[in-house]
């Protein structure tokens, strides 16, 4: 499901995001979904995720099953 940014607050970065990269996401919490945005992007769209969906996608990163 896509929305706008201004549907939600409380945007955070990851703490594994560094001051520099390019490749950050932000998440804003407090909603029974998760939104997700690029922080790049903070007036584009959001994808929002199922609780769920969003704790098997950052398992599955950790566990390195995206690493080529």
């Amino acid at each position: 499901m896509h929305r706008t940014e201004h549907r939600f607050t409380g945007w955070f970065k990851s703490s594994y995001s560094g001051a520099n990269q390019g490749e950050c996401l932000e998440v804003a919490g407090g909603y029974s979904t998760v939104p997700v945005r690029d922080s790049k992007a903070p007036h584009g769209p959001a994808l929002v995720f199922s609780a769920g969906g969003w704790a098997a996608f950052v398992a599955a990163v950790a566990e390195g099953r995206f690493d080529g």
